[in-house]
C-alpha cells in the first residue's frame, strides 16, 4: 500500500497486502541513442561553432525534461503504511492496490447502515463468474428530527465486475464487454420509524420449487421494539418487472415489545424447522421467540438471565438446535440450554477484562468460537474445553486457542468464512477490515512478524482500509465475496488471497 499525496477526488475504499512493498513512482522512458547507418566521412573536418544540444523524445533537453517529471512526480512514501497503526498526514489519503483485489466496489446511501444481512438467492453456489449479482437487507441511521426518514432497504446489487488488470490492447478488444459492466444498485424500501441497531435475515424453503423461499427479517430498532417483516414480495420484484407491491405488504407482520431497553444481540435459529428468533438488551435479558405453522409469532416471557452488563451478541450452535452462546459487556462469553427450566446458563467463561462485543461460531467445526473485544483483542476458543465448572470458578480456567492483538480498537465484526474452517474476517475501529488464515502455524525458529514489519503476524492475510466499519459478512454463494458498512457506506470486494 502505498501512502499517496491526496488528489483532487480521492475518497476511496483502501487496503494493505500483506507483505507487499509500495512501489517506487516510475520515471519517463531515457532517450535511446540511436547511431546513424551513414556517418559523415568529412565531419571531423567541418566542427560548428555552435553549442550542440541533444534533444530527448519530445524535443527537449533530457536533463530538462527529467527535471520536470521530478518535479511533479507523486510523493510516495517508501515505508509500509499499515491503517490503523499509520497515521495520515494533513494533506494525503490512501489508495488501493489493484493488483490486491480480484473484486472493489463501494457505494453510499442516504443514511449511514450500521448493519446489514445477505441474503441467499436462487443463483446458485460456488460462483465465480463476472459481474456477480448479489442481495442484501439494511436498516439506515436517521436521527433526531430526521427519524422519520429511517427505512429498512432491501437491494440487489448487480454487474459487480472483475477488476480492469492492466492486458495488452488486443486481449481487451477481445474481452466481453458483460465482464466489464457498471454496478447497479436498486432497492426497496420499507418505512421504519427508529434507527437500526441490528438486523438479520432468515428464510425458509418452499414447499413447491416452483415458488421462492420466504425470507423473514428481524430488527432490532433504537427504541426497543424487535419489528419482523416478510420481504419475500420485495425480492421477488427486482426480477419480474412491474410487480407492485401493496402498502401491507411493507408493514411488519410482528411487533415485539418485550424488551424494555434497547439492544443488539439478535440472531436467528439455523436448525430450527419454523423461525425461531432470540434478542438480547443492555438490562442482560434474552427473549426467545418463535412462529408457528399458523404464522403467529409468540414470545416466552421468561427471559434467561445471568449477565451482569448488557448482552452485546449471540449466536446459535450451528450443530445443536437447543444451544446459543452470549457475549456480553460484563466480559463473558455463555453457554444457554433453551430447554433449561430455570432459564440461567449452562457455562460462564471470562474471556475478557472489557466488553465482549461480538461472537462468531464456526459452521465448519462446531466446537470453535471466536470472540472480539473492546481492548481490540479477538480469539478463537475450543469449546471442548469450556466445563461446566468453568461458570462457578471451580475447574481451570480456559485460554484461547489463538489471540490476536493488531487492532488497536475495538472489535465490532467477526465472522468465519462459510465454507473455510481457518479463515475468519474481523473489522475494527481503527477504520480496516482484516483476514485472518489460522491454517499459518510456525515453529520456535521463525519469525512472528510479517516482512519484517513489528507486530503483523503472519496469520494476516489482508487489511482492506474502510472508514468507520460496523459489520462484516462474508457471501454464502460467492467464494471469497466480503462486504462491510460503516459510516461512509457499503464496500464489496473480493481479494487475490482467499
Amino acid at each position: 500500500m502505498a501512502k499517496r499525496a491526496a488528489e483532487a477526488n480521492g475518497n476511496e475504499a483502501n487496503a494493505l497486502k500483506d507483505g507487499e512493498r509500495p512501489l517506487r513512482a516510475e520515471n519517463g522512458d531515457e532517450a535511446g541513442i540511436f547511431e546513424d547507418e551513414f556517418e559523415d566521412e568529412f565531419e571531423d573536418e567541418f566542427d560548428s561553432e555552435e553549442e550542440v544540444i541533444e534533444a530527448g523524445v519530445d524535443g527537449r533537453p533530457d536533463e530538462e525534461r527529467e527535471a520536470e517529471e521530478r518535479r511533479d512526480a507523486m510523493d510516495v512514501d517508501q515505508q509500509t503504511f499499515i491503517p490503523g497503526r499509520n497515521q495520515l498526514e494533513k494533506g494525503q489519503t490512501l489508495s488501493p492496490d489493484s493488483s490486491a483485489y480480484e473484486m472493489l466496489h463501494s457505494l453510499s446511501t442516504t443514511w449511514p447502515c450500521l448493519s446489514f444481512d445477505i441474503v441467499k438467492d436462487l443463483l446458485g453456489d460456488l460462483r465465480r463468474t463476472y459481474p456477480a449479482t448479489m442481495y442484501a437487507v439494511a436498516g439506515t441511521q436517521a436521527e433526531g428530527k430526521k427519524a422519520g426518514e429511517n427505512e429498512l432497504m432491501v437491494m440487489k446489487l448487480s454487474g459487480l465486475s472483475r477488476m480492469d488488470r492492466e492486458r495488452d490492447e488486443e486481449s481487451d478488444e477481445d474481452d466481453d464487454d458483460e465482464e466489464n459492466a457498471e454496478p447497479v444498485l436498486e432497492t426497496k424500501s420499507l418505512p421504519m420509524t427508529s434507527t437500526t441497531n441490528r438486523i438479520r435475515a432468515h428464510q425458509i424453503p418452499p414447499s413447491d420449487s416452483s415458488r421462492p423461499p420466504t425470507t423473514f427479517t428481524a430488527t432490532m430498532t433504537e427504541n426497543a421494539s424487535v419489528l419482523i417483516h416478510d420481504i419475500t414480495p420485495h425480492l421477488s420484484a427486482f426480477d419480474n418487472p412491474g410487480t407492485m407491491i401493496a402498502p401491507q405488504q411493507s408493514r411488519p407482520v410482528a411487533t415485539l415489545r418485550m424488551h424494555r431497553t434497547e439492544g443488539y444481540a439478535l440472531d436467528w435459529s439455523p436448525l430450527a424447522p419454523q423461525p425461531k428468533l432470540l434478542t438480547g438488551d443492555n438490562d442482560g435479558k434474552i427473549f426467545l421467540t418463535t412462529c408457528n405453522e399458523g404464522g403467529k409469532w409468540s414470545t416466552d416471557n421468561r427471559p434467561f438471565t445471568g449477565h451482569k452488563g448488557s448482552v452485546e451478541d449471540i449466536q446459535w450452535s450451528p450443530s445443536e438446535p437447543h444451544v446459543f452462546a452470549s457475549a456480553s459487556s460484563d466480559g463473558t462469553v455463555k453457554i444457554w440450554d433453551t430447554r433449561s427450566k430455570s432459564r440461567t446458563h449452562r457455562i460462564s467463561v471470562q474471556v475478557s477484562n472489557t466488553d465482549v462485543n461480538v461472537i462468531s461460531w464456526s459452521r465448519q467445526n462446531a466446537f470453535l468460537l471466536a470472540t472480539g473485544a473492546d481492548d481490540g483483542q479477538w480469539a478463537v476458543w475450543d469449546l471442548r474445553k469450556w466445563a461446566p465448572g468453568s461458570s462457578t470458578g471451580s475447574g481451570p480456567a480456559p485460554t484461547p486457542v489463538a489471540s490476536f492483538n493488531f487492532h488497536k480498537e475495538q472489535i465490532t465484526s467477526v465472522e468465519w468464512h462459510p465454507t473455510d474452517d481457518s479463515i475468519v474476517a474481523v473489522a475494527a475501529g481503527d477504520n480496516t477490515l482484516t483476514l485472518w488464515d489460522l491454517a499459518v502455524e510456525l515453529d520456535d525458529e521463525e519469525s512472528h512478524d510479517t516482512a519484517d514489519v513489528k507486530d503483523v503476524p503472519p496469520q494476516l492475510l489482508f487489511v482492506h482500509y474502510m472508514e468507520m466499519v460496523k459489520e462484516c459478512h462474508w457471501h454464502p454463494q460467492i467464494p471469497g465475496c466480503v462486504m462491510g458498512t460503516g459510516g461512509g457506506g457499503f464496500g464489496i470486494f473480493k481479494t487475490i488471497s482467499v
